[in-house]
């Protein structure tokens, strides 16, 4: 287990000995999980004060290896959407249409299929009033609170080897970012930072790209993965969605005009996306540039594979387990109730 000291001035977190504090059950089995009807998966909930919804699911014990490494991905839901939402489930009549758009239960259960040298664990977290922005603002120390959530969650992984995924979907990055606010560097176990279509909140000023480059730069398995597209012009209901300096298309440029300056990167392009690369591929940031000016939102995570992607880019995985903007690799793994 790797617990963590927090300082009050900047959270700075401590990483101590994995074996310190933790017993471990025997076999593929963890400790205080439930056995999921769907596929024996092993799962567990809670709710982390302040109002925090927090659902982790693990391989089956027949699936889970202590004897391999363990990668725990933390996904920030989306805005207004709940963890079985998330999840995702197969089309039925009468069934909310919001199950039906991201499909992480199933691109997980793909990841698992073909990913077989280590574990995948995922941990939805869903803020109060399901939303991560307004949770925030509602909490002023809350960069503090979010070091204490992932600690927390990452003490129910009861298995030696364990690193950390940040992921995030639409306003769920404003978790990643609520985090770094609140470390003065990115703690050395942390090996991904995740952004689907969820990047809105970098600054610059407030240090979010020199932490993020300073992570990328001390070791070179670390990655970070920026998914996005042009939301300038998008309308729903005749209205523009985003004002005249937001969105994902916006912010990624902001990111991108600061990443430039310090990391040579290639621009490809692909169909309607330019792919932007450096640091040997650890540095992937593509934005659909959406010539038919469509709602992409949850296209991007869902339909295209954007999930599996942001998990595999950068390894030996990548287009193995699905590819992006392809069709979708998931099917037969998304559950029926």
């Amino acid at each position: 287990m790797r617990p963590y000291a927090h300082q009050s001035a900047g959270v700075i977190m401590i990483a101590m000995a994995l074996t310190g504090g933790c017993t471990h059950t025997t076999g593929g089995r963890l400790k205080g999980f439930q056995v999921s009807q769907h596929w024996a998966e092993q799962t567990k909930e809670f709710t982390y004060d302040p109002g925090v919804r927090v659902h982790i699911n693990a391989p089956s014990e027949a699936d889970f290896d202590r004897h391999k490494p363990t990668h725990l991905v933390f996904y920030a839901l989306p805005n207004g959407n709940s963890i079985e939402w998330t999840i995702g489930r197969s089309r039925a009549e009468g069934l909310d249409w919001h199950y039906y758009i991201q499909h992480i239960g199933a691109q997980t259960r793909r990841l698992r299929e073909v990913i077989r040298d280590h574990n995948i664990i995922v941990a939805y977290l869903e803020a109060e009033q399901k939303s991560w922005p307004a949770w925030r603002r509602k909490h002023k120390n809350n960069s503090e609170l979010i070091a204490g959530l992932i600690t927390t969650v990452r003490q129910q992984i009861d298995a030696p080897n364990v690193t950390v995924v940040l992921s995030s979907h639409s306003g769920g990055g404003s978790l990643i970012f609520g985090y770094l606010n609140g470390v003065e560097q990115i703690p050395a176990d942390i090996t991904r930072i995740v952004f689907l279509d969820s990047n809105y909140g970098f600054s610059a000023d407030e240090g979010h790209g020199t932490k993020l480059l300073d992570w990328l730069n001390h070791d070179p398995h670390r990655c970070l993965v920026v998914l996005a597209y042009d939301d300038r012009e998008i309308t729903f209901k005749g209205k523009k969605v985003v004002g005249p300096t937001g969105g994902t298309y916006r912010a990624t440029q902001r990111m991108l005009g600061q990443f430039e300056k310090e990391v040579e990167l290639t621009r490809t392009m692909s169909g309607d996306c330019v792919r932007h690369r450096g640091l040997d591929g650890r540095m992937d940031i593509i934005v659909h540039q959406n010539p038919e000016n469509r709602i992409l939102h949850t296209v991007l995570v869902g339909d295209m594979n954007g999930f599996i992607h942001a998990i595999t880019s950068g390894t030996g995985y990548e287009d193995k387990v699905g590819v992006f903007g392809a069709p979708v690799a998931y099917e037969k793994w998304i559950q029926s109730d």
